[in-house]
């Protein structure tokens, strides 16, 4: 499974014919790594609604006609809005489909749709062609991450916020990747803007002294595979 960077907190999940697009900002983004027109996913997948994460979701999947996987009161708007295809679970739930899963976990901010929908926010553990994914949203740090690989697969890559203001710094994320103890660490949610600024080499420094993960560092448009 090749895990690409689309910038700011977009992932692009694939394996073989499958691609996964996870909170797809990519209109408005100045770290876009591709354009909201290109993509034809088999699924979207999405964390919360803030604008910085619902993103080109409706354009996408109307486009497409692709699935949107949404904690339930997100799908409900996302479904009222024109797209067809709306999976809707809440915390705890997961939704299995021919290429894997998603579960819905806890995560630690705030949310309201541009539509002024307020739902809760959620991580994701996506399961691809065998590779868990973990990806913790907007997090801030809390216990509980730590049961997230004690409850079934271990994570062999988990996609952490470290730009701070927003969501947890990058200090606190190095004690995040401890918790989660992941294989492959990779930081997102920084330096697309100004408030969010941070040093993701002193991140990956603190992280690979602090704990048995590595950091994979990946600029738009890299990916990476596990």
């Amino acid at each position: 499974m090749d895990i690409r960077f689309l910038g700011h907190a977009c992932f692009e999940l694939s394996d073989g014919d499958t691609r996964v697009l996870i909170d797809p900002f990519l209109t408005g983004n100045p770290k876009a790594a591709a354009e909201a027109a290109d993509q034809s996913p088999s699924a979207i997948l999405l964390t919360h609604g803030h604008a910085d994460h619902l993103g080109d979701t409706v354009d996408i999947a109307k486009r497409a006609g692709c699935p949107v996987v949404a904690i339930v009161e997100l799908a409900n708007e996302i479904g009222n809005d024109g797209v067809e295809q709306v999976l809707d679970p809440n915390l705890g739930g997961t939704v299995k489909f021919d290429w894997g899963w998603v579960k819905l976990v806890p995560a630690w901010h705030t949310a309201v749709t541009p539509s002024g929908t307020p739902h809760t926010p959620a991580g994701l553990v996506v399961n691809l062609g065998g590779t868990t994914v973990y990806h913790l949203g907007d997090t801030c740090l809390f216990s509980d991450l730590a049961l997230v690989a004690k409850r079934g697969n271990p994570i062999d890559a988990a996609l952490v916020p470290i730009g701070g203001h927003y969501t947890m710094d990058r200090w606190d994320a190095v004690e995040a990747a401890n918790l989660i103890g992941a294989k492959t660490v990779i930081p997102c949610h920084y330096d697309t803007f100004p408030p969010i600024e941070t040093d993701a080499g002193a991140f990956k420094s603190d992280v690979e002294s602090a704990t048995s993960s590595t950091v994979q560092i990946l600029q738009p448009g890299e990916s990476f595979t596990p």
